[in-house]
């Protein structure tokens, strides 16, 4: 392994995880990598996306426009997000070698929620291209996925405004 083909995983319960993995994201720019970055389960409307797309080095790839919480889907919307997911997934690998760092944010939400398989990132991790650094998220890894990965932070939550009601704060969790 060279010294930037690691990959890292940020999962947990805990806020964070995204945060996180944008710091490594400015970080690698800053030192001049060129880094993808796409976002499973999410749209293109989060704080991080709009100053990220203004850093120069950073390239992220367009999500769906209008995303549900897993809990408001029904199973035919499930298939098919479980599609879309496929379908970024093959296209980052056709589209990633040009890049140093990819940052998948909640890919692994998306595997611990049945809408991309596992086997499949699995695969794409033991075959990705020599020299790629790979960031990802999500609240729950696998074993496997686990024993993959290079660096691994579990994020845990002690205490978080939710638990007394509040909702998400823009600029702040989103």
């Amino acid at each position: 392994m060279t010294e930037t083909e690691k990959i890292h995983i940020y999962y947990g319960d805990g806020k964070g995880k995204t945060t996180a993995a944008i710091g490594q994201v400015v970080r690698a720019a800053g030192r001049g990598l060129n880094v993808l970055v796409f976002q499973f389960l999410k749209d293109n409307s989060s704080g991080e996306r709009v100053i990220l797309e203004q850093i120069p080095n950073v390239t992220c790839l367009a999500g769906r426009e209008q995303v549900k919480f897993y809990n408001q889907l029904n199973a035919e919307e499930k298939a098919e997000l479980k599609h879309y997911n496929t379908k970024a997934l093959d296209e980052i690998v056709k589209f990633c070698s040009p890049f140093d760092v990819l940052f998948l944010d909640e890919i692994l939400c998306a595997v611990q929620l049945n809408l991309l398989s596992e086997d499949k990132l699995l695969r794409f991790l033991e075959q990705k291209p020599h020299g790629l650094e790979i960031i990802m998220t999500g609240h729950e890894a696998s074993e496997r996925l686990l024993q993959i990965a290079d660096y691994v932070t579990q994020m845990r939550k002690v205490k978080h405004p939710y638990d007394e009601g509040y909702t998400a704060r823009a600029g702040i969790e989103f």
